[in-house]
């Protein structure tokens, strides 16, 4: 386990937001999974940045954080004394899932996995810009890590790839955002080139953020 301050609460909260890949309000967690996130448990997710809330009318929308997806490539302790077969079953879907299932599949990790299930040829493309961030985030354990457009697009099945190069284009202006080609470029396969991006007179492969 890491060594942190996190309740089985807490990592309840994490757990169910892991699974639904997406921002959920507070009476949609509550409905659910019978989970409400009150004031000092949301201002102390919000405070370690493993947690994203913002005001919706009368109550709150929460989202994973950068670290929040970081932090759930590590056991989190789910176990309680007055719910201890609860605790253990979702301590158990934890490990089995960043043990067994994602080393045997095609992705890399709980947040590609989750992200990628989540997407689906009906939901609506909301804010390319943002959407594009949250896929960056599943697929790297750390803010600046290189990642290869091939493996961003599989999450934009439901948007063009004209609107998806559009908001490329603009997200390469932000200050924390790098778009580049491929150093070795002998190593693109037929996939790699038909997923970049065509800024400033060259084709961009690969994306950081956080830079």
């Amino acid at each position: 386990m890491a060594d942190d301050d996190l309740t089985p609460s807490d990592g309840a909260v994490l757990l169910a937001l892991m699974a639904e890949a997406r921002a959920m309000l507070n009476t949609e967690l509550f409905e659910l999974y019978g989970i409400d996130v009150r004031k000092p448990q949301r201002d102390k997710l919000n405070r370690l940045r493993l947690l994203r809330s913002v005001r919706s009318r009368r109550t709150y929308q929460h989202d994973l954080d950068e670290k929040g997806w970081v932090r759930l490539q590590t056991p989190v302790d789910v176990s309680s004394p007055r719910a201890r077969a609860i605790g253990g079953a979702l301590l158990a879907v934890h490990l089995n899932l960043l043990n067994r299932v994602v080393p045997r599949s095609e992705f890399e990790s709980l947040g590609e996995m989750f992200s990628r299930a989540a997407v689906t040829p009906t939901r609506r493309p909301g804010n390319l810009e943002i959407r594009l961030r949250g896929a960056y985030t599943a697929l790297t354990a750390e803010p600046g890590g290189w990642v290869s457009l091939t493996r961003i697009r599989p999450f934009f099945t439901d948007v063009a790839p004209a609107d998806l190069d559009a908001a490329l284009v603009s997200l390469s202006r932000g200050g924390d955002v790098n778009l580049v080609p491929e150093n070795n470029q002998k190593m693109l396969t037929d996939a790699d080139w038909a997923a970049s991006v065509h800024i400033g007179g060259q084709d961009k492969h690969l994306l950081a953020i956080g830079v």
